[in-house]
């Protein structure tokens, strides 16, 4: 009896670590440059609108070639605008915004939007260095666990002379 008991609750305990992993790869972002991957764990739990805009336009292949447009060093990294120019987003609506205790630290990756905190679309930009005057302006929805020296490397200016890009985004439980 006891054996039974003991490979049960080893069954149970592989069964829990399985199904944890794959609901990591669910809220986890790879964000792969030129220099290399980018991993992002989303905060769904934070920003549950904004991880599902960001993992529903990653799925549609949105992110894949778009630039860095605005990289101010010291501070952020933004991408996100099929344009180019920070003006543009998806044909998506809007997203009301989902401000939190979330302070902007190094790694940390926020929705960029306009004069409205209701006006996040498609663009985000990820923090060099801490900037916690954006704290409860801005809304939180991931951070960088891994490959943040590839952040560090993209082109600085506005727009910069040679832009990075995203070559691929993609939701890594979807990830080949």
């Amino acid at each position: 009896m006891r054996r039974l008991l003991l490979a049960l609750a080893g069954a149970i305990l592989i069964a829990t670590a399985q199904h944890s992993e794959a609901a990591d790869l669910e809220n986890t972002l790879y964000i792969d440059t030129e220099d290399g991957r980018i991993t992002i764990e989303l905060l769904p739990d934070v920003a549950p609108k904004h991880v599902e805009r960001i993992k529903e336009l990653a799925r549609e292949g949105f992110y894949d070639g778009i630039i860095f447009h605005r990289v101010i060093d010291g501070f952020m990294a933004q991408t996100g605008d099929p344009t180019g120019t920070g003006r543009g987003g998806s044909k998506k609506p809007d997203l009301p915004a989902e401000f939190s205790n979330v302070p902007f630290d190094r790694g940390v990756v926020g929705m960029a939007r306009s004069q409205n905190p209701n006006s996040a679309n498609s663009q985000f930009f990820i923090m060099f260095d801490e900037g916690h005057f954006l704290n409860g302006q801005y809304t939180v929805w991931g951070k960088v666990t891994e490959g943040m020296e590839h952040v560090d490397s993209i082109p600085k200016g506005e727009p910069p002379r040679n832009p990075g890009k995203m070559v691929k985004v993609q939701v890594a439980a979807d990830a080949q």
